[in-house]
């Protein structure tokens, strides 16, 4: 089993925590998997990107690597708010701290 889970449904991405690991470890293995999706075609960018659910602070910098210049706007889930709040806006379609 992995470390970390990362799927892609449509313009969502759905990622969690697997296997117990260290960031160390994690991160290593969500390069590799994000690298693997983009090179197959999977993620091949696009008008705008979802993210939900639990990640580390350096698991989520190697999402955003990955991610912020293939879409052109990334939006993360807020569970407080219940809504995805744009975090990175390229173009003028959305703007960061817009609610979706």
């Amino acid at each position: 089993m992995a470390t970390y889970n990362i799927s892609l449904d449509g313009d969502t991405m759905h990622i969690g925590f697997g296997e117990p690991a260290s960031n160390d470890i994690i991160v290593q293995e969500v390069a590799t998997t994000l690298n693997r999706m983009k090179a197959s075609g999977e993620m091949m960018g696009g008008h705008l990107l979802k993210i939900t659910g639990p990640a580390s602070l350096p698991v989520a910098f190697v999402i955003a690597h990955s991610v912020l210049h293939i879409y052109g706007a990334v939006a993360v889930f807020d569970p407080k708010l219940q809504r995805y709040v744009v975090v990175v806006a390229h173009g003028a379609d959305h703007h960061v701290g817009d609610l979706i």
